[in-house]
């Protein structure tokens, strides 16, 4: 990057760009999408601070509200904004007033469900659709729409976004994706004979006029996009003679594309929120087609977390404005990180899709979604200290990275050669290897930071007391919980099914016990070495623990492909060995109380992790808390209240792991409020 001497710079990203008359001071934005950070379905407080720490950090264009509803019978499926109502004018003020404080502009998406709504919310009406057909997703058999119901949401459409004008937004976009717009647009769900269905002009005519509506409430200086679909029931070639129909009317500012259907739970992790197991940009190429043939500036968000590809993106003019969503969960401070020349401090997104789970929290930012409770900016402490981190997992190392750069000096003693813990095997899987930058990055930072980490170096007590230090935080992880499984010890682990080489030959029985990643991965090495696969379950469904973000869509498309036989509400119960070197397991059947054995060469038992907490046992006589953690102060993030014990040599913590069998959130979420005011 270049900086000029009037202090400009020639990146692409950090170039204006002027939208009617308003000028965006760089091409990076953050698209529509649902946080679910609402509070009495308005945008308050917590959902404002979420958006506010993006303007805090540079970005041009924060759009809000992922698909908030314009009328009654388009009900609050999954925590959306109200635009419905004149009580939401106040809280857009207050919003608007403070994302402009930093220079950013603010845009509302609006929008009618049609039939993707819940039709079992409140208030209990019927979902509306152009035709009565099924969406998969939602499960509502929608009513067929009449030529009064349309001139009512036409006309809600037009209020909802005139609230939006005098809330001070800077603009709005509709939006048509899967969508009552886009229902109408869609051939497979729009299979009416009159005026609104049939051919492709009759197809936009609902979505014309309720965009008339919109411009008569709003007037002509007012900026209106379309969140356009594309390749949503019809082709690429049909979306682009939709799209130069919408564009004659003069009555749209922009067009906002995504890809593909999202009336179904993996089309969503696929087309319009791509998963980790798609590629990166996956729909770029498309959306330039899709710009050179339009006169309309176009912006575009689909999986572009890393700013080499947006910069690329808006370097070749294939988008006007670059939509990073998902890379501003990860970090709101990206764009400031950019104009720093800092760029390659930036917390990565891993296209974990964590941040699809109940709201928008992001698998490695803790301080994402609560602004209100943790700050992003880490402050210095006013008294140094001594820090002794046992472990270089995911909490290890975010503890180790948090304490040191409030100041304190700290020792990071890790037992095996890398950092990484856990995640350097959930890593290994085929779809799920961008993991590993949740450790690479703190790596990084950790190096930055000076901070002294010792790796092969299995501490045992002796260590924590020569260290002298005013603080030990043990986050020394977990172990497979085989010991508590009569026949345990015939079994593999998950460790050591993804560690291990595969055996060269035989069946394998991996049962899951606990709904998470780790026995799919197993499952997974298993049946890329040829080897007979079978899976038994706790759960009725696969992976139960991954599906809040698409994962579970994931793994039983695989399963599928695999052709691999899968048992549900099975328990493990026991394994033992037959007399020709087999593994029995005997299971308990939780529907049918049966008992059910099966016979395999090899059989891997997940159950979870217990925690590996004999070095924090073993320390806590010599602790001033008796490692104790003040919950309260710990579940607010406040500072843990000083003690003194009869050891007093100093203050002891677990956290991630070492406390209780988790997912990497939490483990990472346990060290950033326990050190954040330590």
């Amino acid at each position: 990057m270049t900086t000029h001497i009037d202090g400009s710079s020639s990146d692409p990203l950090l170039q204006p760009f002027t939208l009617k008359s308003l000028v965006l001071k760089n091409r990076v934005m953050s698209t529509a999408h649902a946080s679910r950070l609402t509070r009495d379905e308005f945008p308050q407080e917590v959902y404002q601070r979420y958006h506010e720490e993006k303007a805090k950090g540079g970005i041009a264009l924060t759009m809000f509200g992922g698909s908030s509803n314009v009328s009654l019978d388009s009900p609050q499926t999954f925590q959306q904004i109200n635009v419905g109502t004149d009580a939401v004018v106040p809280h857009l003020r207050a919003f608007s007033e403070r994302i402009h404080a930093h220079g950013a502009a603010l845009m509302c998406q609006i929008t009618h469900l049609g039939r993707r709504g819940d039709a079992y919310a409140e208030p209990w009406l019927p979902m509306l659709a152009p035709s009565p057909v099924r969406e998969t997703l939602h499960r509502a058999i929608p009513q067929v729409i009449h030529d009064r119901d349309i001139k009512r949401i036409v006309r809600d459409f037009g209020l909802a976004a005139k609230r939006c004008r005098d809330g001070g937004l800077d603009g709005l976009e509709t939006h048509a994706g899967g969508h009552l717009l886009g229902q109408f647009m869609d051939p497979t769900v729009n299979l009416r004979t009159d005026k609104y269905g049939g051919s492709t002009a009759n197809r936009c005519r609902f979505v014309i006029e309720v965009h008339e509506e919109i411009r008569k409430q709003v007037g002509d200086d007012f900026i209106v996009g379309f969140r356009f679909a594309l390749e949503d029931g019809c082709s690429f070639e049909e979306g682009l003679e939709m799209s130069r129909i919408l564009q004659r009317t003069g009555l749209f500012d922009f067009f906002n594309v995504v890809f593909g259907r999202m009336d179904t739970k993996m089309a969503l992790a696929s087309y319009s929120m791509p998963g980790m197991f798609v590629r990166s940009s996956p729909f770029l190429d498309k959306a330039a087609a899709f710009k050179r043939a339009v006169d309309l500036p176009v912006f575009h968000a689909a999986k572009i977390a890393d700013l080499a590809t947006a910069r690329y993106a808006i370097r070749e003019g294939l988008l006007d404005m670059v939509g990073m969503t998902r890379a501003h969960i990860a970090e709101p401070h990206l764009v400031k990180l950019v104009e720093a020349g800092k760029e390659d401090e930036a917390r990565p997104c891993v296209g974990a899709s964590f941040c699809r789970n109940f709201r928008a929290t992001c698998i490695h930012n803790p301080a994402t979604s609560r602004e209100t409770m943790l700050t992003h900016d880490i402050p210095q402490a006013a008294r140094k200290k001594r820090v002794l981190i046992v472990g270089a997992g995911p909490a290890g190392l975010e503890a180790a990275r948090v304490c040191a750069t409030r100041g304190h000096h700290v020792t990071v003693l890790e037992a095996n050669a890398s950092a990484g813990g856990q995640l350097q095997l959930a890593a290994t899987g085929s779809w799920r290897r961008d993991l590993i930058g949740i450790v690479d990055w703190r790596v990084a930072a950790l190096d930055r930071l000076g901070v002294d980490i010792r790796y092969n170096h299995y501490a045992e007590l002796n260590d924590v007391l020569d260290h002298q230090a005013d603080v030990v935080i043990i986050a020394t992880g977990g172990l497979p919980d085989l010991d508590a499984l009569p026949g345990g010890e015939l079994c593999k682990s998950v460790f050591d099914a993804l560690s291990d080489t595969p055996p060269r030959e035989g069946s394998v029985l991996v049962y899951d016990g606990t709904g998470r990643h780790n026995a799919y991965l197993c499952a997974e090495r298993f049946v890329e070495a040829g080897l007979d696969v079978s899976l038994a379950l706790i759960d009725s469904t696969p992976a139960q623990e991954t599906g809040g973000r698409g994962d579970d869509q994931v793994w039983m498309r695989n399963i599928a492909r695999w052709k691999v036989p899968v048992s549900t509400n099975v328990e493990l119960i026991e394994v033992t060995a037959t007399a020709s070197g087999k593994r029995r397991a005997v299971f308990h059947h939780h529907l049918t109380d049966e008992r059910i054995e099966v016979e395999a060469d090899h059989v891997v038992a997940e159950r979870g992790m217990l925690a590996v907490d004999d070095l924090f046992e073993g320390a806590r006589m010599y602790s001033a808390n008796d490692g104790y953690t003040d919950l309260a102060a710990f579940a607010s993030a406040k500072a843990q209240p000083e003690m003194e014990g009869e050891g007093g040599q100093f203050h002891l913590y677990r956290i991630g792991d070492a406390s209780a069998s988790r997912d990497i959130h939490t483990a990472i979420y346990d060290a950033y409020r326990l050190c954040l005011a330590l």
